[in-house]
């Protein structure tokens, strides 16, 4: 009975308490003991402490009423009441968005609740996805439902609505699961193309969050894309998986440089124009298409014209991007150099850019400017980086008259005679230096955010933030303009290789072959191309610079078509023959032989021999024959970009003639050397017997013997 009672007498006694704080009385160790655990005795005068104690803290120390009796009080140590946090205003608007944004979610229909995808067989498919940063690839199993019939094609592809179930979620329920579109390819591809296409996608979503670190204006996202592969079908049948997003599908430009002026927008334009300064001019992410600024089957054209499938153009897709693209207050704002364009050319990209200037987007001025984040204090490449490495949160904004401006005209070409020896291009180069000294260009620095998951069910972790970090460090920024391409390569490590490695001067000539080819020409219909209506002065302009940045193929046409000969790039092109341009032609050959074209070194070597061809600036230089006709005859590499002219119309026994020849006679600031004449006869004739040319190489040797009987008199 005794424990009946008892047990009903705690029952009675039991206090139901609100999860909330709640007030509790302690005493002190010297509390009077009391045979009733409700009664407390008047006795007790000590002070008394009233604290807040939550209920798993008086569980566990005992203190309630009911569990422990008056008689074994327990004193509760006093507790620092805690401030409560100040919570930011930024903070509260989150929490208010996350908010809202799960109400959306819970309130909205399913938008594919009326086509009864949870009624199809769930499969079970092997899901691969593409590391960008670790460049590695990972597989799992997931399970879908997904549609037996395409609801939508494309050129290429055609799609079906699927619905994937998260790995993480514990319920079957598919009415909760994720609508996604599965694409497949219409006619039957290699199964690599897929693969690389997810690549191709994930390479770009890693510039886009390069692009989000410098805070433009509007964030830009490129979708998650994985690869789905069904072994359990005949085949094991391979689709790519994006989410499903709802809006007006927008393409903002193409791989092929076509913009619509009617979804012309700037942060697109810009996007693309950034990847090619960030990466060095080593790619450019073009094809940007999608809702908004969530964008979808980007296209990468890289120098090398490989990997990333077919549709990548290398220089010739990043010459029609420059083409169509006119730099807008995005491009400005992140101190984007202006493309170097000609005056009709510029011309025709105004209403382009009166669309963008009437574009709604707001500059915060918090942008953060490109630049190279981890510059290195070796040669005078840090004094000119550090022009432009001010802070635009120190230093004033650049205002547009600041702004690097682009060409406005069709200028001369760029005279790169008064070179010496030791340094070809010095002319050229020095007015070149002095234009960028009267142009103000800052540079800031960058910050990293990351914010991009490697799947679609993960979250990032500590070391992947740190691969985006280090991903950013990697990437060197280089300027769109010629002017500041020619500086930054004359103060870089390619100060020893006086032409090639220059990307910019590569589009540049691809531009200048577009022109020629009548791709930027205003044909009316199916109408065959005159020449006249190819722009032949901005396809010289383009020629121009790309021999300014060193590419050795335009500095070779420079020179043949002031000279007024035959030449194989802008063969419709033709300029007058004046002085003027004679020299200009001479100077442009004479880039090319210091460059090593063979063909350029063997016209000095004549025209310094007869005197014809040099133009009014020099004249017969039998020394500088000698020498050119040497390093002709000794050309027996590669150029500088690794191309060599084997043309048999002057072998080398035939140039080593003509080099003994002018040591025979003398002259012309050429001391006579009969003996240096004999052996180079001598040479000349084992060639040409070599050469398969018996008759040839007996003359050689006759005139040996005659200059050996020159010398002993």
């Amino acid at each position: 009975m005794s424990s009946v009672s008892s047990a009903s007498d705690m029952e009675e006694d039991c206090i139901l308490l609100p999860l909330t704080e709640i007030e509790v009385v302690e005493e002190e160790e010297e509390s009077t003991s009391s045979d009733s655990a409700e009664e407390i005795p008047s006795s007790v005068s000590k002070q008394r402490r009233v604290s807040l104690a939550s209920i798993r803290r008086q569980r566990k120390l005992g203190t309630l009423a009911s569990l422990r009796p008056a008689s074994q009080p327990i004193s509760i140590p006093a507790r620092e009441q805690r401030q409560t946090p100040v919570v930011s205003i930024p903070v509260k608007n989150w929490r208010i968005a996350i908010q809202k944004a799960r109400e959306f979610v819970k309130n909205s229909p399913n938008a594919w609740q009326k086509f009864g995808l949870e009624k199809h067989a769930t499969e079970k498919a092997t899901r691969h996805r593409y590391n960008a940063l670790r460049k590695s690839w990972s597989e799992d199993t997931v399970l879908v439902k997904m549609e037996d019939e395409p609801f939508d094609h494309g050129a290429m592809r055609e799609c079906f609505r699927l619905k994937k179930l998260s790995n993480f979620s514990r319920s079957l329920d598919w009415n909760r699961a994720s609508n996604y579109v599965a694409k497949r390819y219409i006619e039957k591809v290699d199964r690599d193309v897929y693969f690389e296409d997810v690549k191709l996608q994930m390479d770009a979503k890693l510039w886009g969050e390069e692009f989000n670190r410098h805070d433009p204006p509007k964030k830009v996202d490129i979708m998650q894309v994985v690869m789905l592969e069904f072994k359990d079908r005949p085949g094991s049948p391979l689709y790519h998986l994006e989410h499903f997003i709802e809006g007006k599908y927008i393409k903002y430009n193409s791989n092929s440089g076509f913009v619509e002026d009617e979804s012309l927008r700037c942060t697109p334009q810009a996007f693309s124009h950034f990847t090619f300064e960030r990466s060095s001019h080593n790619l450019i992410v073009v094809d940007i298409q999608g809702v908004g600024d969530l964008w979808t089957d980007p296209q990468i054209h890289t120098k090398e014209g490989t990997d990333y499938g077919d549709g990548n153009l290398g220089t010739k897709g990043m010459a029609l991007y420059f083409h169509s693209h006119a730099c807008n207050r995005i491009c400005k704002a992140l101190n984007l150099t202006p493309f170097d364009l000609s005056n009709t050319e510029i011309a025709s990209l105004e209403r382009a850019q009166f669309i963008q200037t009437s574009s709604k987007t707001i500059l915060r001025g918090s942008e953060e400017i490109v630049i190279d984040p981890r510059l290195k204090n070796t040669g005078d490449i840090t004094l000119f980086l550090r022009q432009r490495s001010e802070s635009p949160r120190n230093s004033p904004r650049v205002s547009e008259s600041e702004d690097v401006a682009m060409s406005t005209s069709v200028s001369p070409p760029y005279s790169p005679i008064d070179f010496l020896d030791d340094d070809p291009f010095a002319a050229s180069l020095r007015r070149l230096r002095s234009d960028s000294e009267n142009s103000s260009v800052t540079r800031g620095r960058v910050r990293y955010d990351s914010e991009m998951s490697d799947c679609f069910d993960d979250t990032m972790s500590p070391e992947e933030e740190a691969e985006h970090e280090e991903f950013a460090r990697r990437q060197v920024s280089r300027p769109s303009c010629v002017t500041l391409e020619v500086n930054f390569r004359r103060m870089s490590l390619i100060q020893g290789q006086l032409t090639g490695g220059s990307v910019l001067g590569e589009v540049h000539l691809e531009m200048a072959k577009y022109h020629e080819n009548g791709r930027f020409a205003p044909q009316q219909g199916l109408n065959m191309l005159h020449q006249e209506e190819v722009d032949w002065d901005s396809a010289i302009f383009h020629l121009e610079k790309a021999a300014v940045c060193g590419v050795l193929e335009a500095i070779v046409a420079l020179a043949r078509m002031f000279l007024q000969l035959p030449h194989d790039v802008l063969e419709g092109a033709h300029v007058e023959n004046t002085e003027e341009n004679t020299n200009r032609g001479v100077d442009y050959m004479r880039m090319a032989a210091v460059a090593g074209d063979r063909s350029a070194m063997i016209y000095l070597a004549n025209g310094y021999h007869t005197g014809i061809g040099l133009g009014t600036e020099r004249e017969i230089d039998w020394v500088e024959a000698t020498r050119w006709y040497s390093q002709a005859v000794s050309q027996s590499g590669e150029d500088e970009e690794g191309c060599y002219d084997a043309t048999m119309e002057d072998p080398a026994y035939v140039l080593m003639a003509k080099e003994a020849e002018l040591y025979r006679q003398g002259g012309h600031g050429l001391e006579r050397d009969p003996e240096r004449a004999a052996e180079l006869y001598n040479e000349a004739a084992e060639l040409a017997m070599a050469a398969m040319k018996g008759r040839l190489a007996s003359k050689y040797f006759m005139i040996a013997e005659e200059c050996w009987g020159e010398m002993e008199e």
